[in-house]
């Protein structure tokens, strides 16, 4: 399987059976695939969907592959392209690289040619979009753990973060608990012409109906009990700048009424006030609940709903981004141990073991949670898995004592074959990883100090799930 598993293709070609055969070849390898009998088409649905590569025929009816080349420059530049033809031509070839093209295939090729030439395309597009967010120039205050991944579902949000900042749109953020909404939004706002302007957060959770009230319209001297000076509001405090709402869901049906008010008048009234005052906010909403559930239900309004959800950023929880879990550890590692003075080098085999396996429920954060207390239990240099301290789960504990009787010989075989393979993939994994620490993640090395082969050491990795690359800094 290739490392590059989660992105999606789209091969746009006149000719069924090319398409076929390309689609056949790139799931095999675990891409997702899309195709296309020609290139209007495939530019349909390259504007409803995000693709990582695509490939294209150069003569086709409709649209051309060159003419697919200049839609997709202004469509989407980062998404490399490459032609396929069977007209070969020092011209076309010329013609396809000028208007920017990828890469330029003859046919016919063999299926190792196009898979090695799609991962090329895919490792250009993932340099491209890092190399963009880098010259964006984030705060270092926002080069956090949200931004740090080179799995596709991030470099989707890098992305939009990128689209959205120049403007003065709606953003709404949803994902789960931890996964980093306000460091998006700091991003948003680090990015937009507002940047010297004030950032300003507020938790929608954290404070009682009256409170939240005040504190985001501001009130006037006298206008409740306790309001003994006048107080300018949040959306005033931000003025220039950009307001956060956070957990916005929490919002009472009376608030929500009269946020939406200040949003469509583009003024805000004090509570106990009478005169109103114009704003000048860019406003980036954050919930980890789904808001149009919540409409539904008849808990959210639909109106200020589609008010926040102009431009959604979706943020992945960390279990969907596996691959950026080593690069995580490694960041937090550096970060904590420079804190507390420590020379902490690396993990454990076993500590690696258990953060693979681990679900994070508690994403990025619960991540860094777990890798500086490992730091501060730590006494050597290499963190041991019950320095990790772990939540327990069922499987850690309690074996599955639920077994269903084989009927005959062979279903007794095949049991007993399925229960040897799970009783020996931990121990593999250890075995790998620990070599592989030795050796600083040197396959060649692991594998001759081991005394495997390195095809062999390779294909356990393969076997294991294991990529090196997530582990190389």
């Amino acid at each position: 399987m290739s490392e590059y598993t989660d992105h999606k293709i789209l091969v746009i070609d006149d000719e069924a059976v090319i398409r076929e055969g390309l689609r056949q070849t790139l799931v095999l390898e675990g891409y997702q695939v899309e195709v296309a009998a020609n290139g209007k088409a495939g530019m349909d649905k390259l504007q409803k969907e995000d693709f990582s590569a695509v490939i294209s025929d150069l003569k086709m009816p409709i649209m051309s592959g060159i003419d697919v080349l200049k839609t997709i420059q202004v469509l989407q530049p980062n998404v490399p392209v490459i032609i396929i033809t069977g007209f070969a031509t020092v011209d076309s070839a010329v013609d396809a690289m000028k208007n920017g093209a990828f890469e330029y295939l003859t046919k016919p090729f063999l299926p190792d040619q196009i898979v090695d030439k799609v991962r090329a395309a895919i490792r250009k597009r993932i340099l491209s979009l890092e190399s963009e967010v880098i010259n964006a120039r984030l705060p270092e205050d926002s080069i956090t753990s949200s931004f740090i991944g080179k799995s596709a579902p991030m470099q989707k949000v890098f992305q939009r973060i990128l689209q959205v900042a120049p403007t003065n749109s709606t953003v709404l953020i949803t994902g789960e608990s931890g996964t980093g909404k306000e460091l998006v939004a700091r991003a948003v706002h680090s990015n937009s012409p507002r940047k010297d302007e004030p950032f300003v957060a507020v938790d929608c959770n954290s404070l009682p109906e009256n409170l939240l009230e005040s504190e985001l319209f501001g009130h006037v001297k006298g206008s409740f009990t306790g309001a003994t000076q006048s107080k300018p509001g949040l959306f005033t405090v931000a003025g220039g700048g950009t307001l956060f709402l956070d957990e916005i869901a929490n919002l009472s049906m009376a608030t929500q009424a009269k946020l939406l008010r200040v949003l469509q008048q583009r003024e805000v009234t004090p509570i106990g006030g009478t005169k109103a005052s114009p704003i000048d906010i860019r406003l980036i909403a954050a919930t980890n609940r789904g808001l149009d559930k919540m409409v539904e239900a008849g808990t959210f309004r639909d109106d200020l709903y589609f008010r926040l959800n102009i431009i959604p950023i979706e943020l992945p929880p960390l279990r969907e981004r596996a691959g950026d879990v080593p690069l995580l550890i490694n960041f937090f590692l550096k970060k904590f141990s420079e804190e507390v003075g420590k020379g902490i080098k690396g993990l454990s085999a076993d500590a690696h073991l258990a953060l693979h396996e681990y679900s994070f429920p508690g994403n990025v954060r619960e991540l860094e949670n777990i890798i500086e207390r490992a730091v501060v239990l730590t006494q050597g240099e290499t963190i041991q898995r019950e320095c990790l301290e772990l939540p327990t789960s069922r499987s850690d504990g309690e074996a599955n004592t639920e077994i269903t009787a084989p009927l005959n010989t062979e279903e007794l075989k095949e049991v007993k074959r399925k229960v040897r393979e799970q009783a020996v993939e931990p121990v593999e994994k250890a075995f790998v990883y620990a070599a592989l620490e030795r050796n600083n993640w040197n396959v060649t090395k692991a594998a001759e100090e081991t005394g495997m082969l390195r095809p062999n050491f390779q294909a356990l990795l393969k076997k294991l799930g294991i990529s090196v690359k997530d582990h190389i800094s």
